[in-house]
């Protein structure tokens, strides 16, 4: 079955998906170049550290709900993948019961046990993410790629085909992420991870970005 490229970024490319699996029906390439080489990863740098200031105090007060919230740490950590394979440890405030299994299934109702009270606000309004901030100025991630996957799935399920995602850095938000698609696992759809891949831009970046700003706006996530 022949999907096209995301709607509002149409470049030309056209790709198959074949099972629960998407490849290029072109010969796959990275683009590389000024932005994606440089001004990518400089935006990227220049701009975490600004929002961490930006979002300082919030982020504070938000250690400091969750410590009296719940017991347990303030910061989740869990090991993902990242650009080349390279395995990192990923950042989020924890939303999630200290006894709730380390790499179980995400939650996708509100009134899912495993999430705290406070967390069920933190991840509705999307702060739970902020950490991430420091990913980014660490090298580990973007604010735009695909998502981290995590070190279980990648080593029990991905082949060469999904390891693919691993050319870039993986981000915050994505092409997937403001897809209507986005209600679906995203190994059902991994065209748009290799569409991003093959034609990033800093037109497709801000487009991304603004439509992210959106489906924040219009979320129902827990």
């Amino acid at each position: 079955m022949k999907l096209s490229g995301p709607e509002y970024f149409g470049s030309g490319e056209t790709l198959v998906k074949e099972g629960n699996a998407a490849v290029l029906e072109q010969p796959y390439s990275q683009r590389v170049g000024g932005y994606a080489d440089v001004m990518k990863p400089l935006a990227d740098f220049v701009t975490a550290i600004l929002l961490l200031l930006i979002t300082l105090p919030v982020m504070l007060l938000s250690a400091i709900l969750i410590k009296l919230d719940s017991k347990g740490p303030v910061i989740f950590k869990q090991e993902r993948y990242g650009k080349n394979g390279v395995k990192f440890n990923i950042y989020k405030f924890r939303t999630m019961r200290t006894d709730a299994p380390k790499y179980g299934l995400s939650p996708t109702t509100s009134h899912d046990p495993r999430i705290t009270r406070l967390g069920r606000i933190l991840r509705k309004t999307s702060l739970d993410e902020l950490p991430q901030l420091l990913n980014i100025i660490k090298g580990d991630m973007s604010f735009i790629g695909p998502r981290p996957e995590m070190k279980r799935i990648v080593e029990e399920c991905y082949t060469d085909l999904e390891r693919r995602r691993f050319l870039v850095k993986p981000g915050i938000t994505g092409l997937w992420q403001v897809s209507e698609a986005r209600k679906e696992p995203i190994h059902h759809n991994l065209q748009y991870d290799f569409h991003y891949i093959s034609n990033v831009s800093m037109k497709m970046d801000i487009t991304i970005i603004f439509k992210t700003i959106g489906v924040m706006i219009k979320s129902n996530t827990f």
